[in-house]
């Protein structure tokens, strides 16, 4: 029992923070990909980057 309430606090934490990150294509979500080292960006990143921010 204890085991299933820690995973299910971990997995309602990770919900919860993931609310917080912007919607990807949204001006915020472009304006902190401008912000974000190129280098640490993922090939999906660029190319979400790429289809909603620049065309």
């Amino acid at each position: 029992m204890n085991k299933f309430l820690i995973v299910m606090s971990f997995t309602f934490s990770l919900f919860l923070l993931s609310g917080c990150a912007p919607e990807v294509g949204s001006k915020e979500w472009c304006e902190k990909m401008k912000e974000k080292p190129k280098g640490d960006w993922t090939a999906n990143d660029a190319t979400d980057f790429t289809k909603n921010c620049i065309f």
